[in-house]
């Protein structure tokens, strides 16, 4: 028997576009496996094209910050909305950003405990504060990115993460999300290339 994907009907990779068809196959030859968030999103294929575009755009930028930096405000916003989902999937992928198991799994746990530098610190008090208490940003929270030393468009960045993943949170627990298995083992081990 299989886990459940979704409180909401999963369509079979095979009866996608074939657009999607191809990027969710590309996905799974570099990973090894289907994340169950294609799936699930692939309810509706013209969101989940969406969904994916707007996640390259902020995900996979080469400039700005960097690939690991990004996965620190996933997780830590993640958790801060209890969003098993995204925190283990990107808790995951943390680790191998960082190539170290211990400080992402810090990182998910408690982020004020984990030993950040100060830049990360203050990035990721600033990910918090608009997460979960939006109505509360200012002029002073920007001001004290531009003094840890992050540019404008970093700080666009930091925002343009969190609101992604605020979306990303909300459908995850609404659907019921459930991580892969695979996810859990990731990143734990030094990799054998």
């Amino acid at each position: 028997m299989t886990a459940r994907i979704s409180r909401f009907p999963v369509p079979v990779l095979e009866d996608l576009p074939e657009d999607l068809r191809g990027r969710i196959s590309e996905i799974a030859a570099k990973t090894g496996f289907v994340p169950n968030v294609f799936l699930a999103l692939a309810h509706r294929p013209s969101e989940l094209r969406a969904f994916i575009a707007y996640h390259d755009a902020v995900m996979e930028r080469e400039d700005g910050l960097s690939k690991a930096e990004r996965e620190m405000i996933v997780v830590v916003t993640s958790a801060a909305r209890s969003c098993p989902y995204c925190v283990v999937a990107h808790g995951a992928i943390l680790r191998l950003r960082l190539h170290d198991p211990i400080a992402a799994d810090l990182v998910a746990i408690n982020y004020r405990l984990a030993g950040l530098s100060p830049r990360h610190r203050a990035m990721l008090d600033y990910a918090v504060k608009l997460s979960s208490t939006p109505e509360r940003v200012g002029d002073g929270d920007l001001a004290q990115l531009r003094e840890s030393g992050f540019s404008d468009d970093e700080v666009w960045d930091i925002s343009a993460v969190v609101a992604l993943f605020a979306l990303a949170n909300r459908m995850a627990l609404a659907l019921d999300m459930r991580p892969n298995p695979e996810f859990h083992l990731m990143g734990r081990a030094p990799r054998k290339d």
